[in-house]
């Protein structure tokens, strides 16, 4: 590989012995995947999937403290992941005693973060892209992260560049401020392998387009044609969280890193053609249709987690929604969604312990804008959180609960079981019943 004068101070060993063994692992995973130089990161702030202070991570932080010691630290601020329990989300003093030893690395890990230079204390979200936490990277700008639906959604709907990292080359890419250049960060590598044709008789639910798009592509970059009809091409707050849901689905469902949209996403938009084609298409690019009958095969396609136990018929005792974090667009209209259905079904407090997942400046923003809604949501029995359902689930305990969700990436990664968000509404306002079984 090929490095420029400040790389080769670093290598020389000029920035320190911690430095140069940073320099060494990027560049031995840049030479793995053919890059023959590194670029710099301009994204304004660097990103971590590292939020949650596991029992079983004790080696990450100690890596993370030798890097510290050795003076290799970060350039810029950064935001990272959620955290995976917070003190207010209602459980038993059992299970709090539980998880205070499942996450007995978290205050270790958020003392070396903030060594490191973290944001704040409420930058733990893994939509850190939101307008109220700021972490937003600029079209073309150059990233080092790993969060799987961060990587997808700075790809695509903002159209910076970044790989799929792992959360060790992550954090080294960070406090190097460099990248090994291949994948995702060429134009060739952001050209499309797959035509994705849209042709639902309504627009279909995020979670389930990414899905399907996800177990079809697998890790290689569609272009998605027809979703304009339902969205528009402006880049509304709403479109925005549509496609980062979709996005997320596809991520976790598959690999897919990058996806271009038809006249709404910036680099489909800047590459069409006078022809009507887009330049962004390889030229053996395969088509495949998604209608309402491979979404609801895909949807019957998932395993119900609860049959291999005794008690698989019983009512659900926990839900989750907003995994990725909810913006607070999405917050008020799930309020909304909720009082109507308890209205419909004639119950104040929702029948299932509830819980909304937003970064915690998102929450406080939602609070402050939307009091009326927010004191709603707490009076129906909601809980609004900013930890990460993902690893809140991720640990023994949890595989005791019944949990349902609408979100694809929780599903995937969990024994979580999956209902369409209309489904969840029912289930969660109006109770548990036969049909749901």
């Amino acid at each position: 590989m090929i490095l420029n004068e400040e790389l080769l101070a670093v290598q020389r060993g000029e920035q320190g012995e911690a430095m140069r063994k940073v320099l060494n692992t990027l560049v031995m995973y840049g030479e793995a995947f053919g890059a023959e130089r590194m670029v710099k990161i301009t994204g304004r702030m660097g990103h971590s999937v590292i939020g949650t202070g596991s029992m079983t991570w004790k080696p990450v932080f100690d890596l993370m403290e030798e890097l510290i010691d050795g003076g290799a630290l970060p350039g810029q601020s950064f935001t990272t992941d959620p955290r995976g329990v917070e003190p207010h989300v209602p459980m038993s003093f059992a299970d709090r005693a539980m998880f205070k030893v499942i996450f007995s690395g978290q205050k270790r890990m958020e003392k070396e973060w903030e060594r490191m230079g973290i944001k704040d204390s409420n930058a733990y979200t893994c939509t850190a892209y939101m307008d109220e936490v700021g972490n937003i990277p600029e079209y073309g700008d150059i990233l080092g992260w790993a969060e799987s639906s961060a990587v997808s959604y700075a790809n695509s709907v903002i159209g910076a560049r970044c790989n799929r990292n792992s959360g060790i080359l992550e954090l080294m890419s960070n406090i190097l401020g460099y990248v090994p250049e291949f994948g995702l960060l060429t134009d060739e590598g952001r050209k499309a392998d797959w035509i994705i044709e849209v042709k639902c008789q309504n627009m279909p639910e995020p979670q389930l387009l990414g899905s399907a798009i996800g177990f079809k592509c697998v890790e290689d970059v569609p272009f998605i044609r027809g979703l304009d009809k339902w969205l528009g091409s402006d880049l509304t707050q709403k479109v925005r969280d549509y496609l980062k849901d979709m996005g997320a689905a596809a991520a976790s469902n598959g690999s897919v890193g990058l996806y271009h949209v038809e006249n709404i996403t910036p680099e489909a938009v800047l590459s069409a053609t006078p022809e009507g084609g887009n330049s962004l298409i390889k030229e053996n690019a395969k088509v495949f249709v998604i209608d309402d009958e491979e979404i609801a095969r895909v949807k019957a396609s998932y395993p119900n987690p609860w049959e291999e136990r005794k008690d698989s018929s019983g009512a659900p005792e926990l839900a989750f929604a907003g995994c990725p974090h909810f913006s607070c667009e999405q917050l008020c209209d799930w309020t909304d969604r909720l009082t109507a259905g308890l209205e419909k079904h004639g119950n104040t407090k929702v029948t299932v312990n509830t819980i909304f997942c937003a970064a915690p400046d998102v929450r406080a923003a939602f609070e402050e804008k939307y009091p009326q809604k927010a004191n709603k949501l707490k009076e129906m029995g909601v809980t609004v959180s900013g930890l990460c359902p993902l690893s809140y689930t991720s640990n023994p305990l949890t595989d005791k609960i019944r949990i349902i969700t609408a979100s694809n990436k929780l599903r995937y990664y969990s024994k979580a079981r999956f209902f369409s968000e209309e489904e969840l509404i029912d289930i969660i306002t109006g109770g548990w019943n036969e049909e749901w079984r």
